[in-house]
């Protein structure tokens, strides 16, 4: 028999995974993904894109590369930073990842040691978790309202716990919840973070993804101390299965994070990161995201216009102004979880909402992402779980 790893032995398929699993059937229909609409993949710009890379670059563009990352891409990915998230920064500056995901494992595993501390919104993205999970850490979930995170309640924690070694944060449309930090509760969070010896992880994997609201600057623009690591990613705004985004730190986190993402993977695609790059020079970006977010916006109002219609009115839910995902709260007493398989039988699916606290507990909500399905199985996946709803609030 097979000797692992003490933390090898931990793991273990969660019964939501299993449930999960069911919702790979076509006749499901499912808002548990956090998955873009496929057919805005640019496809077709992509065989011109490739065509040019081979032209240009022949062999050269499938040949190892360096661990920091393509140059080219890196002064792309610079130049939106100062026009989107409102940072200067250059590509020395930036390391390329595979996927943002990537990212949260390796800064858990240069910052956290065993039994310190990570510091972060309650609920919080379960993948988010699931990378952290093997530094062994402890949790502190900081209490949060409809603004984010409650600077106040951070304050008391960090004064209290000297464990806190790293604070985990969405401040743009935040998964699950959907909700966007106003500029006051990010300055008033930055304050309370200059006062503390801690590195503050911002993940901003949907800060384009917009429908209503203006560019708010990102925590890392208002960085002064070198505490901010900011966390980008190509998956929800290009096409997800290149595995690209990229972690912007001060110099001194970088050459530790390099080191580490050697040992990883030695880097990141060379092809794919060309494909971005190229894609960015060929076409306008710009444009695509337009697209992006007049059809994910549209889907948003349709899902909530059919929780209105559907759902009883003691369940409430969130209206984001962007990203992916509303959050459903359910009267107190209800379970999502428990919910989950009276819902599979009417061939509909979500993400219940205890995953989302890494301490585990507050059953009663759960994610609906909008942008993956047409408009007409959005209405009738919401009619679905509103019955399901409906009957077990009747009991």
């Amino acid at each position: 028999m097979t000797k692992f790893s003490d933390f090898a032995n931990t793991l273990k398929a969660s019964d939501i995974a299993e449930l999960l699993e069911l919702t790979e059937k076509p006749e499901v229909i499912s808002f548990a993904g956090g998955l873009p609409a496929p057919e805005l993949f640019p496809i077709e710009e992509m065989k011109q894109v490739d065509q040019a890379i081979y032209e240009k670059e022949g062999r050269k563009a499938v040949q190892y590369g360096t661990t920091e990352g393509y140059v080219p891409l890196r002064e792309e990915i610079a130049k939106r930073m100062k026009k989107s998230f409102f940072v200067d920064c250059e590509a020395k500056d930036i390391v390329i990842t595979t996927g943002s995901q990537q990212g949260l494992f390796i800064l858990s595993q240069i910052l956290v040691n065993k039994d310190e501390t990570i510091a972060m919104e309650s609920p919080s993205y379960m993948g988010a978790i699931m990378a952290f999970n093997p530094v062994r850490p402890n949790y502190i979930e900081v209490p949060t309202d409809d603004k984010g995170i409650i600077p106040e309640e951070l304050d008391k924690i960090l004064a209290t716990d000297k464990s806190v070694r790293m604070i985990y944060v969405i401040p743009e449309f935040q998964n699950p919840t959907g909700i966007t930090w106003p500029v006051e509760r990010r300055k008033a969070f930055m304050d309370v973070i200059n006062k503390y010896d801690v590195v503050v992880v911002e993940d901003d994997p949907y800060g384009e993804i917009r429908y209503d609201i203006e560019k708010l600057p990102s925590l890392k623009s208002m960085d002064t101390q070198g505490k901010v690591v900011f966390l980008g990613s190509f998956s929800k705004i290009f096409m997800p299965g290149l595995r690209l985004g990229w972690t912007i730190a001060n110099p001194e986190i970088i050459d530790k994070f390099v080191k580490f993402k050697q040992a990883v993977d030695l880097g990141t695609s060379t092809f794919g990161q060309r494909q971005a790059a190229y894609y960015c020079q060929m076409f306008d970006m710009d444009a695509h995201i337009k697209e992006i977010n007049a059809l994910y916006a549209k889907r948003r109002d349709l899902m909530c216009e059919s929780m209105k219609k559907y759902f009883p009115e003691e369940c409430k839910f969130t209206y984001p102004q962007g990203g992916l995902f509303t959050w459903v709260t359910l009267p107190e007493g209800m379970d999502a979880k428990e919910l989950m398989p009276k819902c599979l039988a009417k061939d509909v699916a979500y993400v219940p909402g205890g995953i989302f606290y890494p301490n585990g507990g507050n059953g009663n909500h759960f994610r609906l992402n909008y942008s993956n399905m047409p408009e007409d199985r959005i209405v009738e996946g919401i009619k679905r779980l509103g019955e399901v709803l409906k009957e077990e609030l009747s009991k």
